[in-house]
C-alpha cells in the first residue's frame, strides 16, 4: 500500500485553506482546514496558505537523450522538471538519433520511467531524421508503448506543404496531432536575432515575424482542408496571435503555447551581446510581449510550454553568432507565470491550472493528468508558496546545463511540493532520493 499524506492548510486554486488527504494515489478527502490531528501511518506536511495546483505539464521539453546526455539525459530533466511543480513533460524529438520509430521513444519512456519524477511522454518526429522529406513512423509510434499522439519536427520547421498536409491527415486516424515549429527557412538563413531596430543596431542579421506568420497562415489553411488537429509551438509575434484568433473564430482546430522567456523578455537584451539571450524563435519586442501576455490571458494561445533547451558550456559560453539556440525553463517556469500573468492580475489561479496543467494534457491526450483537485482523482500535486521570493542560481539546478536567462534574478512563488500519484518527488523544496 502507498504512503498515506495529509497536505494541511493547502489553498486549491486559491480557495479556501484545506486539508487534502491523499492515499493509494488519488485524492482521499478534502476538508476545511484545521482538521483533528493525523491519525498514525498518516505523513503530515504543513503547507499552510501555500497554493496547491494540479500537477503541471509541459507539452515542450528537450531531454537531450539519446546522443547529448552531456547537457541533459532523461534523469535530471525529469528532476528540474519536478522542482519546478511538473508531473508530466513531452520529450521532443530532436535527440541523436532521432525519435521518428518505435524503438526510439519506447526508449525514452522507459528511461522515463525509471527517472521516475515525473511522467515522460515522447514526441514523435513528423520527418525520418528530421530531414523533412518522407514521413517518420507515425503509426508504430502511436501503437507503441510510448502511445505517442504529438508529432514534432521541432527544431525544425516542417516547410513542406505536401507533406505537412500528408502528417495532418495521416494523424486523424487516432487522434495525433502536430506541432509545428512555425519558421519559414528561407526567411531565416544566418538569421541571429528579432528583426527590428535592436538587430539593425547590433548589425546581427535580423528574424523577419513574417518568417513566423507565413508558416502558421499556411498550416491554418491546410488543417482546415484536412479536418486534423494543428498545434503552433512557441508563439512569438502579435502577428501571429491575430492569426491564431481568426482561426479559432472560424472553428478551425488549431492550439498554441508561449514560452516564459517570450511573456517576460525582450530583443533589448540582444545588446549585451549575451548568448544566453539566443533562442528559437528569438526574442520579440515589447509589443509582442505583450500581444502574447493578452492572448494567453483571454484563451487564444491554450497553454504555456517551456521549450526547456539545454546546453552545455561549450555550445552556449561564446561568441553569439557561433552559441547555440536555447534556455532553460523547467525549474523557473512557473515563477515567470506568477510574475508576468498572476501578480498583474491577468490570470487567476484556476487560470494557471488551466494554461500549465488542464490544457497541455489535453492537447497532448495525457487523461490521468491535468485533473481537478477532487476526491478520487489521482494525486499529480503541486504546491507553490506564492508569496515567497527566490533568486534564480542555475548552478542549483539538476543536470549539466547552466544556460537559463532568469540567472541572479530575483522571481516570485517557490514550488515546495510536487507529487506524483501520491509519490512526493519534492518535499520542502528538495528532491526526494
Amino acid at each position: 500500500m502507498s504512503e498515506r499524506i495529509l497536505l494541511q492548510g493547502v489553498r486549491p486554486l486559491g480557495g479556501a485553506p484545506t486539508d487534502v488527504l491523499i492515499a493509494d494515489g488519488v485524492i482521499a478527502d478534502l476538508t476545511p482546514a484545521g482538521s483533528p490531528a493525523p491519525p498514525e501511518g498518516v505523513r503530515a506536511l504543513d503547507l499552510s496558505g501555500q497554493i496547491l495546483l494540479p500537477g503541471l505539464v509541459d507539452l515542450h521539453t528537450h531531454l537531450r537523450e539519446p546522443g547529448r546526455e552531456d547537457a541533459e539525459t532523461v534523469r535530471s530533466g525529469s528532476a528540474a522538471a519536478a522542482l519546478g511543480g511538473f508531473t508530466a513533460v513531452h520529450a521532443m524529438a530532436n535527440t541523436d538519433p532521432v525519435a521518428d520509430t518505435a524503438g526510439v521513444v519506447e526508449q525514452v519512456f522507459r528511461l522515463g520511467q525509471e527517472a521516475g519524477y515525473v511522467d515522460v511522454h515522447p514526441v514523435g518526429a513528423v520527418t525520418l531524421g528530421l530531414g523533412g522529406e518522407q514521413l517518420a513512423e507515425l503509426g508504430a509510434m502511436a501503437d507503441s508503448a510510448a502511445h505517442v499522439r504529438v508529432f514534432s519536427d521541432d527544431g525544425k520547421c516542417v516547410d513542406d506543404a505536401l507533406l505537412m498536409r500528408r502528417a495532418l491527415e495521416y494523424v486523424k486516424a487516432f487522434d495525433g496531432v502536430i506541432a509545428q515549429h512555425a519558421q519559414e527557412p528561407r526567411l531565416t538563413v544566418g538569421a541571429q536575432m528579432n528583426e527590428g531596430a535592436v538587430s539593425a543596431i547590433l548589425g546581427l542579421r535580423g528574424w523577419p515575424a513574417a518568417a513566423e506568420e507565413s508558416i502558421i497562415a499556411r498550416d491554418i489553411l491546410l488543417t482546415a482542408h484536412v479536418g486534423s488537429r494543428l498545434h503552433v509551438c512557441h508563439v512569438s509575434t502579435a502577428g501571429s496571435v491575430d492569426l491564431i484568433r481568426r482561426a479559432k473564430e472560424r472553428g478551425i482546430a488549431v492550439t498554441a503555447e508561449v514560452t516564459p522567456h517570450h511573456l517576460l523578455l525582450t530583443d533589448e537584451l540582444a545588446r549585451s551581446y549575451d548568448p544566453i539571450y539566443k533562442v528559437n524563435p528569438p526574442l520579440r519586442t515589447d509589443r509582442d510581449v505583450q500581444a502574447l501576455r493578452m492572448a494567453l490571458a483571454d484563451g487564444t494561445i491554450d497553454i504555456v510550454a517551456t521549450d526547456h533547451a539545454p546546453h552545455t558550456s561549450e555550445d552556449k559560453d561564446c561568441e553569439w553568432d557561433a552559441a547555440a539556440f536555447g534556455m532553460i525553463g523547467l525549474p523557473t517556469a512557473l515563477s515567470v507565470v506568477i510574475d508576468t500573468m498572476v501578480r498583474p492580475g491577468l490570470l487567476d489561479w484556476a487560470g494557471v491550472a488551466d494554461r500549465l496543467s488542464a490544457a497541455p494534457a489535453a492537447i497532448g491526450r495525457v487523461p490521468d493528468q491535468g485533473r481537478p483537485i477532487a476526491v478520487g482523482e489521482p494525486a499529480n500535486l503541486t504546491a507553490v508558496a506564492d508569496d515567497d521570493e527566490w533568486t534564480v542560481d542555475p548552478w542549483a539546478f539538476p543536470g549539466p546545463a547552466r544556460n537559463s536567462p532568469y540567472r541572479r534574478m530575483t522571481l516570485p512563488g517557490r514550488v515546495t511540493t510536487t507529487i506524483l500519484r501520491g509519490r512526493p518527488t519534492v518535499v520542502a523544496g528538495d528532491l526526494q532520493w
